[in-house]
């Protein structure tokens, strides 16, 4: 229960707070939370650089992307809050206390049995000595009993509530699913959302250049491929920067292959093509070109376009 609430609230003095305004059956003042104070700063930066250009509009975006990120761990914590933590604090602070209490309590009573039975033992064994002792034996049977009947009725009221564990952790299963889906959930929209960012930002890079004058190197696009994962790499071919080996083949010829594009790209001068995603143009070598580079063609238009934004076609 701790480290989930430490999962939820990392930080030690929110959780201090939290924890004195639920006392005081108070609802805590709304504070702002990581990302959505990381996403403010990222747009008031943007705006400062001015959303005219291209560093400004894509600090404006993440920071609007960070800002959504912020809601739905808002959204995260406040589900989780009351689909699981709350169930299992009511549990640990109410029922598991009654159980430890009587258990504790039967275990007293045990001890009380065994100590009475103890007695009745020395006294039996005493009484075929001396007679003065049938006295000592009737008293501690008498004792037995009592003690014997407490320890029943204790080891009755312990087994009930033992016996409750069972749909306990019926309800705590459920409340784990309840616990599972709403991360599920907070993942799945907070990868939507950087997708959604990562296309925005697909023709960042080439304009950073232009705006730069850099009309040399290779253009990379604005993927985050590492975090997305393998299995997304899998379904997105040729977002590394090494060329594949159909490309070097196509390269080291003289013939021309029809490609795909994969990014859209604003061309930095009059010797680059522009491009737009998922359109397919014809490709081919030139000699002295650059090798991260070819001459690209679309209908009466030529120009060259970067390697790492084409996937080439059987």
């Amino acid at each position: 229960m701790k480290q989930t609430e430490v999962l939820l609230q990392p930080n030690p003095n929110a959780r201090i707070e939290e924890f004195v305004y639920e006392k005081l059956d108070r609802k805590a003042p709304t504070r702002t939370n990581n990302p959505e104070l990381l996403g403010q700063y990222m747009i008031d930066a943007g705006t400062e650089f001015g959303p005219g250009t291209a560093y400004g509009n894509a600090l404006i975006k993440c920071g609007e992307t960070q800002k959504r990120i912020g809601t739905a761990d808002r959204e995260l914590i406040q589900t989780s809050a009351l689909n699981f933590l709350t169930p299992l604090r009511n549990f640990i602070e109410g029922d598991y206390k009654t159980i430890a209490k009587e258990r504790k309590l039967l275990q007293n009573k045990r001890l009380d049995l065994d100590a009475a039975k103890t007695r009745l033992k020395k006294a039996k064994a005493a009484e075929t000595r001396s007679s003065i002792w049938a006295e000592e034996v009737t008293k501690s049977e008498q004792e037995l009993r009592i003690t014997q009947s407490e320890f029943d009725r204790q080891a009755e009221i312990t087994r009930l509530l033992l016996e409750g564990i069972s749909s306990t952790h019926a309800h705590h299963l459920r409340c784990l699913n309840d616990f599972v889906e709403a991360q599920m959930t907070y993942y799945a929209q907070c990868y939507q959302y950087m997708l959604d960012l990562q296309k925005q930002l697909g023709s960042f890079p080439s304009n950073y250049l232009s705006n730069n004058n850099q009309t040399s190197g290779t253009p990379v696009p604005s993927t985050l491929s590492n975090a997305v994962g393998s299995s997304a790499m899998a379904s997105t071919s040729g977002l590394g920067i090494t060329p594949p080996s159909n490309v070097t083949d196509l390269k080291e010829s003289s013939g021309s292959r029809r490609a795909r594009v994969l990014y859209d790209y604003d061309a930095a001068n009059s010797t680059e093509l522009s491009l737009l995603a998922d359109e397919v143009i014809t490709v081919f070598s030139v000699v002295g070109m650059d090798s991260d580079w070819l001459m690209g063609e679309r209908g009466n238009q030529k120009g060259k376009v970067p390697i790492t934004y084409l996937e080439l076609l059987n």
